[in-house]
């Protein structure tokens, strides 16, 4: 059902063989490329479009931005602003300084690590509304000191699986913008929503039953639904999405975290992708999982088989093992393919030695494997 871009891979099953494949030496096959040393990693490139700059909405042509007054929700007038203090209180990181890419529409609000079929469901109830899109939190583990995890979904795929979401929401793609989470990490319940509302112009929120908001989390649903109507916002609580397959391992359930209750969660796909069992992630991703490789010098390539070592991963891969039946993708289809995991590498071995000649490897810098 993906569009555009999505369409591109071809889908077939791919199930785990073996947890702990035999370890054998890598051939010592010629590079692959020889590229540049790749530099320390920065901050993830925003796949959105480029802001839109306009004159903002509440000045007069020709009056100085210094001259503009902040206010507090009491309406106390407060620190006066200049530009540089403009652009680095506003609320969405990749929209310009008149913050109105999500002007009048319905956002989504939560983490969205995983693009799930939770997620999936509040994107859907946006459209139902007006137009979708998703208010990401960012930056949570840097401010809370959370050891860091691989992303589930690489940043650079994230457009493409929302763009197979459109079938579910209403033809519509529903977009992405970010929140730095040390933003709004201090502000109440009550201060959040109010700049929802006037900062970004909303016509309403879309949250999960269980989410949580303001400092120290300390609004809830119910909340959300009261200050919205307080704002003039509407506001759509979802039910979870449950976790209908009740997956175990050796007898034993996930014990995923103590605010599980059996949804369907970020937390629940990263514990089945840690087990190896990518029939379990399809069904809570809704789709296969990719995991997306970068293509630098490191890179072996001969005949049918490619060596990459695991510091070219750029999302969760999933456990160590033999996985058959997969895909090879580099934005269009490249072959099938069997994959083995190990702690220093990954192997992908092509069931057609022909299917990399036709789609010269040399070309590319990234590659997709998708998992059933």
């Amino acid at each position: 059902m993906e569009r555009g871009a999505a369409t591109a891979a071809a889908a077939l099953g791919c199930a785990l063989r073996s947890p702990s494949p035999s370890r054998s030496p890598a051939p010592r096959w010629p590079p692959l490329l020889r590229c540049p040393r790749r530099g320390p990693h920065g901050p993830p490139r925003s796949l959105l479009p480029p802001a839109r700059r306009f004159r903002p909405l509440d000045m007069k042509k020709g009056q100085s931005r210094h001259s503009l007054k902040t206010f507090s929700s009491s309406g106390h007038s407060g620190v006066r602003l200049n530009n540089e203090d403009l652009v680095n209180d506003k609320l969405l990181i990749d929209c310009g300084e008149d913050q109105d890419c999500v002007l009048g529409g319905i956002v989504a609000l939560g983490k969205f690590d995983a693009l799930h079929i939770g997620h999936r469901e509040l994107a859907m109830h946006a459209s139902k509304a007006g137009t979708p899109f998703l208010l990401s939190f960012v930056g949570m583990a840097e401010v809370l000191g959370w050891t860091y995890r691989p992303p589930i979904v690489a940043h650079c795929d994230r457009k493409r699986v929302l763009s197979s979401w459109a079938p579910y929401c209403r033809n519509v793609v529903p977009l992405e913008y970010q929140v730095e989470f040390s933003k709004v990490r201090s502000l109440s319940p009550r201060q959040f929503v109010e700049r929802l509302s006037k900062d970004l112009r909303i016509k309403g929120v879309v949250a999960g039953e269980n989410y949580r908001f303001g400092y120290k989390a300390s609004g809830d649903a119910a909340e959300l639904v009261k200050l919205c109507e307080e704002f003039d916002l509407s506001a759509f609580i979802v039910r979870s999405v449950m976790d209908t397959a009740k997956r175990s391992h050796n007898g034993v359930s996930a014990a995923i975290n103590s605010s599980d209750k059996g949804q369907v969660s970020s937390s629940r796909v990263r514990h089945a992708l840690a087990m190896g069992d990518m029939e379990y992630v399809s069904e809570l991703l809704g789709r296969k999982h990719r995991l997306v490789l970068m293509v630098n010098q490191h890179c072996l390539h001969e005949k049918k088989n490619i060596v990459l070592p695991n510091s070219c991963m750029l999302n969760m891969p999933p456990a160590e093992g033999l996985y058959e039946n997969c895909d090879l993708v580099n934005g269009g289809y490249l072959g099938s393919c069997r994959v083995i995991i190990d702690s220093d590498t990954i192997i992908i071995e092509m069931k057609d030695e022909n299917s990399l000649s036709l789609n010269p490897i040399q070309e590319v810098r990234q590659l997709g494997i998708e998992f059933g």
